[in-house]
């Protein structure tokens, strides 16, 4: 907690006491307090009661215009009715039947519909399950053990690849990796095509380049299309594979992601989120010789020795697979996507706006249904061409945003009926309103001036 509290901290407190007192009883039963690092917020997190379409409410009775989007999941916002009819539907039939179903069929081929690489698909509950099966798929289908990543971009909180993310960009190791893990990764710093070009020829041993190809974080530190292109060029020259981690982009840059957006087709690709309409799901996608590393054959030897085992008690699970299926059928027209993107737009210039009228150095910025807001903790010379050209290191944006700050920033948004993501900023989803844009850039603009007015104070006890 801070010693001192801002005007800030002290009216967010007073708007949210039941939010305080439940997050006391947390904090006796979890780590922190949360169930998910992005979730921690201090002086207290904020917790939610119901959500409906754009908006969710906490147990306090506040009302908010949500931008965390169940962490980028709701790309047709809370509780779409034709997500609410499959699943109530689907309760009636079984939670889990253990069994292969119609419904994992008919969502694996909308997958294929849409997604460009998806030749052959493998379900899996999550994004980090994803993550794990996609990379021993590279190295089982190329014999080779090494797995290229870019430094900030994120593929899950597994082992492999939960370092030189948010911190250790040195290449030392957070608690609990072991080095051993860690000798089968190379880090490569982003938007530099000559340095990963320099790996690729100095070694033999590389199995595939791993990346999001909107930049870290669905483009909190951003990609070039360019370089993107430039990685498919050099991995193909190399007989490298090409791995997307369309975890959050997909869907959402275009209803095939960023794949589709760009006109760069990977080799494998991670899929999750959208996919599934709010509910668990993940996948494993790509081309149909690379997933056959999945496949049983008739021949002993290939099983024992060469194919990729899989397992996982709620892969397809039916309820996931109906809120797919219904979620992916209403963003394959299209008009989801376009309109949650523009809705983004729309809303980073109303934003940007208000930076401008109120002389701070901060900046928004995003290019598809996301908004990053960048606070400048540190006062750095940086314009919004910069950052997508790909010009600002990483490290500065990292260093320009405090912990202490994104609290800051949530906090006040809060106050004005607005719940952001933890970079700080948000998603939006195609439930989005005007109105809700507009009590948006209202929220940020009381923001400002109480920041303004009282610079938030970061010393903690």
């Amino acid at each position: 907690m801070q010693n001192k509290l801002t005007s800030i901290a002290r009216q967010y407190i007073e708007k949210t006491p039941k939010s305080a007192a439940l997050y006391q009883r947390a904090r006796q039963l979890f780590p922190s307090g949360v169930t998910h690092d992005a979730r921690y917020m201090e002086p207290h997190p904020v917790v939610i009661d119901r959500a409906q379409g754009s908006r969710k409410w906490d147990i306090d009775g506040n009302e908010y215009v949500d931008y965390f989007g169940g962490h980028g999941a709701l790309l047709l916002g809370h509780n779409h009715p034709a997500i609410v009819e499959a699943v109530t539907r689907q309760l009636s039939k079984g939670t889990h039947l253990g069994a292969s179903t119609e419904l994992e069929v008919e969502w694996a081929e909308l997958i294929k519909q849409l997604v460009p690489c998806a030749e052959k698909v493998r379900l899996t509950s999550s994004g980090t399950e994803a993550s794990l099966l996609v990379m021993r798929v590279a190295r089982a289908f190329s014999r080779k053990k090494m797995v290229i990543r870019l430094l900030s971009h994120f593929h899950g909180w597994q082992d492999q690849t939960n370092f030189g993310v948010h911190s250790h960009f040195d290449g030392a190791l957070p608690a609990g990796i072991p080095a051993e893990i860690a000798r089968n990764i190379i880090l490569c710093p982003p938007n530099d095509a000559d340095r990963l070009e320099q790996i690729l020829e100095s070694r033999e041993d590389i199995a595939a380049v791993m990346l999001e190809p909107t930049g870290s974080s669905y483009g909190r530190f951003p990609t070039t299309p360019d370089y993107v292109a430039a990685v498919r060029r050099l991995t193909s020259e190399h007989d490298v594979l090409l791995i997307f981690d369309e975890v959050i982009s997909g869907f959402r840059c275009a209803p095939g992601g960023a794949q589709e957006c760009y006109g760069i087709t990977p080799d494998l690709a991670m899929l999750a989120k959208a996919m599934a309409g709010g509910l668990p799901g993940g996948a494993v996608v790509g081309r149909a010789d690379v997933m056959d590393t999945l496949t049983m054959r008739s021949d002993p030897i290939w099983n024992r020795d060469r194919r990729v085992t899989h397992y996982g008690t709620y892969n397809a699970n039916p309820l996931s697979a109906c809120a797919g299926i219904a979620a992916l059928k209403i963003i394959a027209e299209g008009e989801a996507t376009r309109k949650v993107n523009e809705s983004a737009e729309e809303l980073r210039q109303g934003l940007s706006q208000v930076i401008d009228e109120q002389g701070l150095n901060w900046l928004v910025y995003g290019r598809f249904s996301e908004f990053q807001i960048f606070p400048n903790s540190e006062d750095k010379e940086v314009t919004r061409a910069d950052i997508y050209s790909g010009a600002v290191p990483f490290t500065v944006l990292t260093e320009g945003t405090t912990q202490s700050a994104v609290f800051e920033v949530r906090a006040g948004m809060c106050l004005g009926g607005v719940d952001l993501m933890s970079w700080p900023g948000g998603m939006l989803s195609a439930a989005h309103s005007s109105s809700d844009l507009d009590q948006t850039v209202q929220a940020f603009d009381k923001l400002v001036r109480m920041w303004k007015e009282q610079p938030p104070v970061t010393a903690q006890s």
